[in-house]
């Protein structure tokens, strides 16, 4: 520890404190979360949840941790430093965030979420505390809860903030899995639209009752199980309608409503994987990949701005994008590529291109007619079957400022709600 130098405490937890520090060495602003309990050996450390967990996993939205230092038994996680987690934001802000925001923000924790998942891992404790961010990028943090996906049950029953817990969880099914992480996702989603918590109960009963007096009770036919887990605890469900969510959520579109109430599903097998969220066309935007505009004279404007080779090198532009991820530009400057779909090799037959001219005085009566120009595309581009690019990343590329804050249940809520530990 003596190449860093402990500059604040940000952060003090359940299980320990967060410092922001210097490295010494290189400079470099770092976050050092210090454990509250002594360690004794360095297996102990080492078959720590949050230690496996984040030493498999390297994604742009999931915070690095970038060394484990223990010194005289006491246990230090050296993190990339963050400037704020989301619930900060969301306390100091006075009104909703603008849906382009929140499809940026949403777009990478399901990115990053589909990557977890897909390496065997669930993160069970979901929530603005948990998610930091510096500017326009976000990172999911805190990994204590994080499970693998084949791991044996039963599970904890107590995994995350009440607010944000999956109906399976309240009513203490050992049998959950990565779903528990998409109903908190909905949840989320909803109170960045609001800045109020979609179903703020003061105890395991009252959220349950929260839950069904927004999406309404659950039957036989819409979770099954459900009902027999609480006949198992002698529960019976209250007699609620719900509510169409664009009434709680006015500001929301018709996708992100959509989006929300699928991944608030009662049965967590009628939730969205997160891989399956990223082609919802509440992200359709994202997808959007933007030629170059071609200013130099003489450009056939017949020829396609963008091959094989082009829609690579503009998907590859848009990973180190800074720009947020929800504007699209007009019409003429945007190549659709369909959020279930990969590139495709081959243009059809006839398209449309509006060709951009260099000269700036260009009267906008010509621009229209070339822009009404059919252009054959002459023979299609060889078919060579090539593997789908990933999905274009907000993050910015594999790298970044970044930082992990502590668990910070006990920051006080500037709303009416206040937010405990322990359900």
């Amino acid at each position: 520890m003596e190449r860093y130098k402990l500059i604040k405490e940000v952060g003090d937890g359940t299980f320990g404190s967060v410092w922001r520090a210097l490295n010494k060495l290189t400079g470099q602003i770092v976050a050092i979360k210090k454990m509250k309990r002594k360690y004794y050996s360095w297996d102990e450390c080492m078959n720590l949840r949050e230690v496996k967990s984040l030493r498999r996993m390297n994604h742009p939205n999931i915070v690095k941790l970038k060394e484990v230092i223990r010194e005289n038994d006491i246990l230090y996680f050296v993190f990339e430093y963050m400037e704020f987690n989301l619930f900060q934001i969301m306390k100091d802000r006075g009104k909703g965030f603008s849906e382009a925001e929140i499809r940026n923000w949403s777009f990478q924790i399901f990115q990053a979420l589909s990557y977890m998942h897909h390496r065997g891992y669930f993160h069970r404790d979901l929530k603005p505390e948990n998610l930091l961010v510096t500017k326009d990028i976000i990172k999911i943090a805190d990994f204590g809860l994080a499970r693998e996906v084949c791991s044996q049950p039963p599970y904890t029953e107590y995994v995350s903030t009440r607010w944000y817990r999956a109906p399976e969880v309240l009513l203490q099914s050992s049998m959950y899995d990565a779903s528990v992480d998409m109903w908190a996702m909905g949840a989320i989603m909803a109170e960045l639209f609001t800045l109020r918590p979609l179903f703020p109960g003061a105890s395991e009963v009252d959220e349950i009752y929260k839950i069904c007096s927004v999406i309404g009770s659950p039957n036989e036919n819409s979770w099954a199980e459900g009902l027999q887990l609480a006949d198992v605890m002698k529960y019976q469900f209250p007699a609620c309608s719900g509510v169409h969510l664009s009434s709680l959520i006015p500001s929301a579109s018709e996708e992100a409503v959509n989006l929300i109430s699928a991944l608030c599903s009662w049965d967590p097998c009628q939730r969205p994987k997160a891989a399956e969220t990223l082609q919802h066309p509440f992200f359709q935007s994202c997808f959007h990949i933007h030629p170059p505009l071609h200013s130099r004279e003489g450009r056939l404007s017949h020829t396609p701005p963008v091959g094989i080779k082009g829609a690579m090198e503009q998907h590859s532009s848009r990973r180190n994008s800074a720009g947020s991820l929800s504007v699209t530009r007009s019409a003429n400057n945007v190549v659709l590529t369909k959020a279930n779909s990969p590139l495709r090799a081959a243009y059809s037959g006839h398209s449309t291109r509006k060709v951009a001219d260099s000269r700036e005085k260009m009267c906008a009566e010509t621009a229209d007619k070339l822009a009404r120009m059919s252009v054959s595309s002459g023979t299609q581009l060889k078919s060579t079957r090539l593997p789908p690019p990933p999905p274009p990343m907000k993050a910015g590329g594999w790298h970044g400022r970044t930082d992990f804050l502590a668990r910070s249940h006990e920051i006080p809520s500037a709303k009416r709600y206040s937010r405990k530990v322990m359900g």
